[in-house]
């Protein structure tokens, strides 16, 4: 599962990239300046982890990771090849959640492609970008399922009805995902088409570090925006957040942070926003040994979460002993844990919930 980073040129995509992982995307004032897409696997912050670690005192810990694809600056006319138009959109194609970034400040030494600073205009150029490709693949189809439908093929008539609806709300500058399937078919349907416009969004309104607690008036109508999208807005200083990457100790972290005001860094907040975004979640195993934290899709039942550990522990799954975290935290131990009944014992029907800490048993 992976997120890609996408937004105009000169937004402060490859900074933020660079400051989710590390990696040294090229960051310079001019577009194209990131070819290919970059990726990297990000470590997920997670309190929960490190009170596990405290609890258990294990020869090592594993975060949970996701992967933040940095993706080039989009242009007006991309749908058409402008740019590299044809290569992005592509890159976007191959995500399963997009983290839009806007600028939301003003800096007269960075060029913005379009001469000056407009979030809501730069969203739109986007957006529309995105529609127009998704348009262009809705319409090929709809091409062959028209055929087909007029045969009385019942199959090619749901697809058509519901490209037909899609067609009307990007014709009408709305997004794929504003179509809601009527039934199940139809969602099935709607995942196959594999829209971009589809995929579930995340803003990042980019801001000077004086307003990286509580934004600004571009952040302001960024948020009003988007309110019909019910999407998240995270406020980020992407530059401030570059300069706390740069600090060697904890201690110096912390005290810039004090400094402008904020808790944590932004990009910590960031990406559990992407996690979660992916509809991705997180159970633990604690031994001594090790404790982990593991990702899992939200619904997943007990045997599909064993399976991300090893495909055999799925096909010969017995039985998982689950312990919720809070409890593990009040007992302090898995043995006290087992003292005070509450451990549990769940069958292959158990739908994991975040935070679970699991022993699988099984048998191949």
């Amino acid at each position: 599962m992976k997120a890609g980073i996408v937004g105009l040129p000169n937004v402060g995509k490859s900074t933020l990239f660079n400051c989710l992982s590390n990696a040294k995307a090229q960051s310079a004032n001019f577009p194209f300046c990131t070819i290919e897409p970059n990726i990297g696997v990000v470590n997920v912050p997670d309190p929960r982890l490190e009170k596990l670690e405290e609890l258990v005192n294990p020869e090592k810990v594993v975060p949970a990771t996701v992967d933040i694809v940095d993706i080039a600056g989009l242009v007006k006319g991309a749908s058409k090849g402008e740019g590299l138009g044809n290569q992005f959109l592509g890159n976007i194609r191959e995500c399963n959640a997009i983290i839009h970034v806007l600028r939301c400040f003003d800096n007269d030494n960075i060029v913005h492609v379009d001469g000056n600073v407009n979030p809501i205009r730069d969203k739109e150029t986007i957006d529309i970008e995105l529609q127009l490709k998704d348009l262009e693949t809705v319409e090929k189809r709809l091409e062959k399922v028209n055929r087909a439908a007029k045969t009385g093929n019942k199959e090619a008539q749901t697809e058509q009805g519901l490209l037909n609806r899609i067609r009307e709300a990007l014709l009408q500058a709305k997004s794929a995902r504003t179509v809601v399937p009527a039934n199940e078919e139809e969602s099935v349907l709607m995942e196959d088409f594999q829209l971009i416009t589809t995929k579930p969004v995340l803003y990042v309104c980019n801001v000077d570090e004086g307003s990286a607690v509580s934004g600004n008036q571009y952040v302001d109508k960024v948020r009003e925006m988007v309110k019909e999208e019910q999407a998240e807005v995270i406020v980020l200083a992407v530059g401030t957040e570059a300069d706390i990457t740069e600090l060697e100790t904890y201690e110096e972290r912390k005290m810039f942070l004090e400094d402008v005001g904020l808790a944590e860094p932004g990009a910590s907040v960031l990406i559990r926003a992407a996690y979660k975004l992916l509809n991705q979640q997180t159970y633990f195993t604690a031994g001594v040994k090790e404790v982990r934290a593991w990702t899992i899709n939200v619904g997943d039942t007990a045997p599909k979460a064993a399976s991300v550990i090893h495909t055999d522990f799925e096909k010969g799954f017995i039985r998982a002993e689950v312990i919720a975290y809070n409890d593990y935290v009040q007992f302090g131990s898995e043995s006290k844990v087992k003292e005070a009944g509450k451990l549990r014992v769940e069958g292959k029907e158990y739908i994991v919930k975040d935070g679970d800490v699991m022993h699988f048993r099984f048998n191949v």
